[in-house]
């Protein structure tokens, strides 16, 4: 696990550490990089991190530091946005191991956690006894309870359950002074630290006058709580200090009911500030929710998701979502009288009420994902946390809002506003300007006005994300000189050494230090990709990545099919955001400086360029294409490794087997001789397990000249002939080389569904590859090279305005995506990309694209279907025109999310078939294995069958052979 490299100042650290801890230590380049940075601004490279297994580890890791003086921070999923999570020395991540719910009591409505236990695994061990843990953030598929204690997280529903503080009954703790206690309320509490109690005695009036003003004020240490009007509560103290004055062992927190029938009432307003207006009189009616959402945000979501994720929302500027549920013992039909109740109180006749469903969950997502989506503004320019959670008591969150977008107007700053209304906190993410030195001067002023502007309302500078780095400094602004000192001697009771997490809260770390992404270098000129949606800059793009983490949820609870490495080895090595951390520091060049560095090589290894965090990532994170780019630039005039000239160039290799059929039956003859097999694998850098693909014996293009069915006109004479001149309804059929010269089904079967559907079938003459193979293996000159032979065979047909339909969805998808940054200079790239269609969008398309008049699918009424969407499928195109037609066909559809595991060359290649196999086991293999002997198994995609095959011994189809049905026979005829 730990890589080689020369002795260095963290020898003894280190040394001492796998001496005494049965966790990983890693101090490698690339951890190190990993690491270096949250969800935050700031990026502090740690000389180590630890992944300890349990308490012991955590107890002698700890001792360790203190003996040698290293500071110490404590992480959970990292997603902490305001620097929270960074440190200079050792980096403790509970989220590998120490992950276990140790009990949950239904009775008493408690649970005891460890600090790794993510928050949606809390949700789901309680959920069958119809209990939840209150609070709720938008990162709960990610976020540990570790991480929430430390910041205090609260979410959409802790105006009804409270911040995470108010869900803790007790705490195991370790503090800087190596004590080791249980912190819990009532008498004798405080004693469990020697001084603390005559401390707050001594400061009984300041406590009560500055601090816990209301609900939302977690700036700071939240002291309020050790009083004795509030029981003495140490452990609800110890929330939110961010690991400055303890490091959690374990949880005890309180369950809530889970509550009946939630329904949704959508509530339109002109403008944030007015519907801000609103939130006293609804607040009076108990809602579980009350969340703010900007018009511009959701049409972000439009432009990112398309219209179909956006539900029908009342008229308005800005919404209200106000969650109303009801109480145990009641109906549905009470929660909607109490929706309805609520919405005569909000002050609008825009009033939408949608009960519990996929709606009012579409609904939710949009605000689920506001951290990512906010980070770009509506025109695109990034967007940065910084001044993320700022919360004033409610009843005067209009007038600061309208202060506060008058201040953003005045400094020429945007930023898409959204948060929890209810308890008057806002998020926004903001486009200061960050990205050069020059930028940082500005981007503190405006901090620091708008630090002066939310303690002028009595606000708080954080309101559940906690102070970090990115708001430490700026406590002088909202507190008096003796809460500033009170703080001081909190620390030095807990923490004498300063070791723990040090640089936040007291005697904080500047604001505008340690910055992550002005020290970034450029790395614009021009290479393979343009880069064209990030001013041709490659660091800007891997700065997309902002650190929210929905890359490490589950596939299940993410949506989508990010990061399937990830889900087989839960390594943050593996995970998009670890990837493009590694990658930002190769552009910073201080930690990592080669882009053939073992660091980066290895980061990228396990990447299947699935390109599904291109979508799923809120944030447009591409890691297929910047994997890409980084082997190009690596490679470029160099030796590369052996699958890159086999598997890389795979279609050259097909194309010249498949030319004489005798040569193709030769090869399939002798390939199925496992030794022989097993040595070509071997020889050409892929795993002997692996089969080899077999070669078509009649390529589908000969094939269908063959039937002589269709006319095949020379394209280079298209751009002077009119679309009269083609037959009635033409539509161009492309079979990309893996359907043409592997796996010819699939193709003959899409022009029967065609021509049955009342389209002219044209497959031109001249074949044409898009260099998929060699975009992956980042060989981008031959890609291009290979595009442009493509355009010239079909840009005449889109440029005629005849749709094309693609075979093979990973093909297909670079033409919609691929192909336009490669060949940004080339008009006819993006006329072909808007010509080129999926089977299933053709035929489900309006007139006149789509079928002709009459034309149905056949009924596939009662039968049962195991759909894998290809992850390109998935991420560009998107498969629901696919799902619309099955549906309309009558097909029962299982539909699976998550990679097949094979994804191209990468599950052949060698050392990658253990995690190829481990992928396709979090939803593939055991989808097949559950299915009955007459359950279809659709697949698109080559690969998606090849694994199939090869793994389960399960034949896939494409959909067209699905659709052909009883009108076609894959050898040969109608």
């Amino acid at each position: 696990m730990n890589s080689v490299r020369a002795p260095g100042p963290s020898d003894d650290l280190v040394a001492a550490l796998r001496e005494a801890v049965d966790g990983d230590v890693d101090d490698s380049e690339r951890r190190r990089a990993e690491y270096s940075t949250d969800a935050s601004n700031y990026r502090v490279p740690p000389r180590v991190v630890v992944a300890p297994r349990d308490n012991d580890d955590v107890l002698a890791a700890l001792d360790v530091a203190r003996r040698l003086k290293v500071p110490v921070t404590a992480r959970g999923a990292g997603t902490s946005v305001a620097g929270n999570a960074v440190g200079t020395g050792m980096v403790l991540d509970f989220s590998r191991y120490m992950d276990r719910i140790i009990a949950l009591d239904p009775d008493a409505r408690i649970a005891v956690v460890q600090p790794g236990v993510v928050m949606s695994s809390l949700q789901a061990a309680a959920a069958p006894h119809g209990l939840r843990f209150g609070p709720d953030p938008s990162t709960q598929n990610r976020a540990t309870l570790g991480g929430m204690i430390g910041n205090n997280a609260c979410g959409p529903h802790a105006v009804a359950y409270g911040r995470t503080a108010d869900n803790i009954v007790s705490l195991d703790v370790a503090d800087g002074a190596g004590r080791r206690f249980h912190a819990g309320a009532g008498a004798g509490a405080l004693d469990a630290v020697a001084g603390l109690d005559a401390l707050v005695h001594a400061n009984l009036a300041t406590i009560r006058t500055e601090l816990g003003r209301f609900g939302r004020q977690v700036s700071g240490y939240s002291l309020e709580h050790l009083l004795p009007e509030h029981g003495r509560d140490l452990a609800k103290m110890l929330v939110g200090t961010e690991g400055t004055l303890v490091t959690v062992l374990q949880a005890t927190v309180n369950l809530v009911p889970v509550p009946a029938a939630p329904v949704v009432v959508a509530l339109g307003y002109p403008d944030m500030p007015t519907a801000a207006d609103a939130v006293p009189a609804l607040v009076a009616h108990r809602p579980l929710a009350i969340e703010g959402m900007d018009a511009r945000l959701v049409e972000v979501v439009r432009r990112h998701r398309g219209a179909g994720a956006v539900p029908q929302l009342p008229a308005g500027g800005g919404w209200l979502l106000v969650e109303v549920g009801a109480d145990v013992g009641e109906s549905v039909d009470d929660a909607l009288t109490r929706a309805h109740a609520l919405a005569a109180d909000a002050g609008t006749d825009a009033v939408r009420v949608v009960p519990a469903g996929a709606e009012a969950a579409a609904l939710w997502r949009i605000r689920a994902d506001g951290a990512g989506l906010g980070g770009r503004t509506p025109g695109g320019a990034p967007a940065w946390p910084g001044w993320e959670d700022a919360a004033v008591p409610p009843e005067r969150l209009g007038d600061y809002l309208r202060d506060f977008t008058a201040l953003m107007a005045d400094r020429g700053v945007d930023g898409l506003l959204y948060g929890h209304f209810g308890d008057g906190c806002v998020h926004v993410r903001l486009d200061l300007p960050l990205e050069t030195p020059a930028g940082i001067r500005p981007s503190r002023a405006f901090l620091e006005a708008s630090a002066d502007l939310i303690a002028s309302y009595g606000g708080s500078l954080s309101g559940e994300h906690g102070d970090g780095r990115a708001r430490s400094e700026l406590l002088t602004r909202m507190y008096t000189p003796e809460v500033i000192s009170l703080f001081g001697h909190v620390k030095a009771l807990f923490d004498p050494e300063n070791t723990l997490n040090p640089g936040i809260v007291v005697d904080p770390r500047p604001l505008d230090s340690d910055l992550r992404r002005p020290s970034a270098r450029p790395t614009s000129s021009r290479h393979g990709f343009a880069f064209a949606d990030d001013g041709g800059d490659f660091t800007r793009a891997v700065h997309r990545c902002t650190g929210v983490g929905k890359c490490r949820a589950d596939n299940s609870g993410a949506g989508g099919f990010m990061c399937p490495s990830y889900q087989a080895t839960r390594d943050e090595k593996d995970v998009t955001r670890g990837r493009a951390r590694v990658l930002q520091e190769l552009t910073n060049g201080s930690l990592i400086t080669d882009w053939r560095s073992p660091a980066v090589l290895q980061s990228l290894d396990l990447c299947l360029s699935c390109k599904a965090c291109s979508t799923d990532c809120p944030t447009g994170t591409d890691m297929a294409r910047y994997k890409s780019e980084v082997l190009h630039r690596a490679y470029t005039g160099k030796v590369r490794p052996r699958n890159h000239y086999i598997l890389g160039q795979l279609p050259r290799w097909s194309s010249l087997v498949t030319k004489m059929p005798a040569l193709a039956r030769l090869a399939n003859t002798v390939l199925r001789i496992r030794p022989i097999a097993r040595a070509v694998l071997a020889a050409g850098g892929m795993d002997p397990r692996r089969q080899i693909v077999t070669f078509a014996e009649e390529r589908f293009s000969a094939w269908f000249r063959k039937q002589g069915r269709a006319t095949t006109p020379d394209s280079a004479s298209l751009a002077a002939r009119h679309t009269s001149s083609f037959p009635p309804r033409p539509v161009v059929l492309w079979a990309d080389t893996f359907s043409d010269t592997l796996d010819p089904a699939g193709a003959r079967a899409t022009a029967a569904v065609l021509q049955e559907a009342g389209y002219t079938v044209i497959v031109p003459e001249k074949s044409a590859c898009c260099g998929l193979t060699w975009i992956s293996t980042g060989q981008l000159d031959g890609a291009k090279k290979r595009l442009t032979d493509l355009l010239a065979v079909l840009a005449p047909y889109a440029t005629d305005g005849i749709p094309i339909v693609g075979v093979e969805p990973s093909c297909t998808a670079v033409l919609r995506s691929d192909m336009v940054d490669l060949l940004p200079d080339d008009a006819r790239a993006r006329i072909l990309a808007a010509g080129i269609y999926t089977l299933a969008e053709l035929l489900t398309a309006p007139a006149p694209l789509g079928p002709g008049p009459g034309w149905a699918p056949p009924s596939l009424t009662g039968v049962d279907v195991v759909a894998q969407p290809h992850c390109h499928h998935h991420s560009v195109m998107g498969w629901e025109a696919d799902a619309a037609l099955l549906t309309q066909a009558g097909a029962s559809v299982t539909r699976l999310t998550g990679c097949c595991g094979l994804a191209g060359n990468f599950g052949m290649e060698a050392g990658h078939y253990d995690t190829s196999v481990a992928v396709a086991e979090n939803a593939l293999l055991p989808a097949l294995r559950n299915a009955g002997p007459d359950t279809v198994y659709l697949a698109d995609g080559f690969s998606c069958r090849t694994q199939a095959d090869h793994l389960a011994g399960r034949q896939g189809v494409h959909l067209a052979e699905l659709l052909a049905r009883g009108n076609y026979s894959p050898t040969g005829t109608w």
